[in-house]
Parts: C-alpha cells; sequence; structure tokens
C-alpha cells in the first residue's frame, strides 16, 4: 500500500483507550553524595516477561511521567535509560503496566504526556529533563542516571517517533513497536528491533517489513509476533513485554543471557515458532548479536 494511503488508514483507525492508573508516591531524595557509574550486574537467568526485583516508583512532570525504581542508585548502579512515545491520542497510562515493568528491572523511562509523538522532540526533551536532574545535587536523580546508555522505545505513532527520536546523537538502541509510516527508517543509525504483530490490521506486518527492509546500513531484525493485533502490545505489552525487555538487557547492558537470545549459536529466539510467525535479522545484526 502507497504511504500515502497507509497515513489515511492510520488516521480512520480508532483510537487507543487509556486505562485508569495509579500514581505512585516518589520515594524520599537519597543523599546528594556522588555515585560511581557501575553497571547493572548481568542478569543471564532471567524470564525477561516477569517483573524484576525493584520496587517502582512514578514521578510527574508537566510533560512526562518517569517510572523509575525506587531505590535509584542501589550498589552504586547508574541506570540505563528508556525514552517513551505513545500510540495516537494515547498517554503513558495506555502502556502504564509494561512501563512499570521496565522500571522494576532497573531502567528509567522516560514517557513522553503527548497524544502525538511522531516527531519525537518531546520524547527527547524527556532525555533532556533526566540530564538536568541528573546534575542537580538536591535531584533523587544527581549522578544516578546513565546517559551512556539510551534507547528509544514507542508504540504505533510513537514508534515512528522512537525512529525519529534515534536521529539524537545520545539514542543507543531503537525499539519501534507496531511503528507508524511517517519515519525514515533508513536513515536510522543504531541498532533496531522492529517489532510488528502478525494480526495487526492497522499498522500491517508487511509495512513494519518494509521498514527493516531499508534498514541495512546498521544492525537490524524484524520480530513478527504470533496472532497479535495492534493494541496486544499496549497495558502490560502482552507477548512483546519479555523479547522488548531483553532487547534493552542486550543493547543498554550487554547482558550475555539476553544477548544470546538474538545471536550466537544458542540464539533464543531463532527456533522460538510458539511467540514469532516471523522473525529475520541482517547481516550487520548478525555480527552484532554474534
Amino acid at each position: 500500500m502507497p504511504r500515502r494511503a497507509r497515513i489515511a488508514a492510520l488516521a480512520a483507525a480508532p483510537l487507543i483507550a487509556a486505562g485508569a492508573f495509579a500514581v505512585v508516591p516518589a520515594a524520599a531524595p537519597a543523599p546528594a553524595a556522588p555515585v560511581p557509574t557501575a553497571a547493572l550486574a548481568a542478569t543471564t537467568a532471567v524470564n525477561w516477561a516477569q517483573a524484576g526485583p525493584s520496587r517502582v516508583t512514578v514521578d510527574d512532570a508537566p510533560h512526562h511521567r518517569i517510572y523509575r525504581p525506587a531505590n535509584l542508585g542501589a550498589k552504586n548502579t547508574r541506570h540505563a535509560v528508556v525514552i517513551w512515545g505513545n500510540g495516537t491520542g494515547a498517554t503513558p497510562a495506555a502502556y502504564d503496566k509494561l512501563l512499570r515493568h521496565w522500571a522494576s528491572h532497573g531502567f528509567i523511562v522516560a514517557a513522553a504526556k503527548t497524544k502525538s509523538s511522531n516527531n519525537g522532540v518531546q520524547m527527547r526533551q524527556g532525555l533532556d529533563l533526566l540530564a538536568k536532574r541528573n546534575s542537580t545535587p538536591s535531584s533523587p536523580y544527581y549522578r544516578r542516571v546513565d546517559l551512556g546508555h539510551v534507547a528509544a522505545a514507542g508504540h504505533s505513532q510513537g514508534g515512528a517517533g522512537a525512529l525519529n527520536a534515534a536521529a539524537d546523537r545520545r539514542v543507543d538502541a531503537v525499539l519501534p513497536i507496531q511503528p507508524g509510516p511517517l519515519a525514515s527508517p533508513g536513515k536510522v543509525r543504531q541498532p533496531t528491533l522492529y517489532m510488528a504483530g502478525e494480526k495487526d490490521k492497522v499498522v500491517k506486518p508487511g509495512w513494519v517489513l518494509g521498514d527493516y527492509n531499508v534498514s541495512g546500513n546498521r544492525p537490524a531484525a524484524y520480530a513478527e509476533i504470533r496472532g497479535a493485533g495492534h493494541v496486544a502490545s499496549a497495558g502490560n505489552g502482552g507477548a512483546f513485554r519479555g523479547m522488548a525487555t531483553a532487547w534493552l538487557y542486550f543493547t543498554l547492558r550487554n547482558d550475555a543471557g539476553a544477548r544470546a537470545m538474538f545471536g550466537g549459536p544458542s540464539c533464543g529466539y531463532c527456533s522460538d515458532t510458539t511467540l514469532l510467525s516471523q522473525w529475520k535479522r541482517n547481516a550487520k545484526f548478525l555480527a552484532f548479536a554474534r
């Protein structure tokens, strides 16, 4: 289908309903003493679809909702970052459980509150916000944000936003989930995991596969979730959750167990036909994940 027709189809699609959510009170500020940079310990025996060990706190800012571990800086850790973009008409509440899930695994998630995240601007501003807090001695985020490990992620229009946010050189990895068409995937330079839904009638899997096919300039993979429709990745992330979390572990923490799911001789996802109806990796991805 021509790109213009794809855009019209998306515009006519029903909006994602934002579910009810509760904001968890922020934890008391941690001491402002400098915290040495340290990578989170590799967790190679994780089921990434299950909740992580951290209690989660949600902080609200005027234009962003930040999901984070309550114990920022525990064990002298700096926390890798995910900047998030919502689907058309949606807010972070529509993805609340998924974003909490990532925070429970130790990531700081800056979710843009915009209902139109396509250009990625407010997503990138979330990274600016975290950078400011990371440099403010009175902030609980002070020296606890790992600005050297950042992923741009989003769903539908926000998936296109993630691709557009990758123009920011601070972004290290990209996770477009059922991404809309208003992006230039061929211009992205960071490793990218494209996720599609086999039964998606809004962002058809062939469209996402087309984005993957023009991504030969960098490591890229295409994962089509078996039986999934367009809103299957909302809420708690559904069948998308585990693989998306493993991608964050691999690209932001260099976790050996997560890496082995995407490449190498064992390559867990390569044989997971229960989860995936299609799985493709380009030549640069094969070298990247070996």
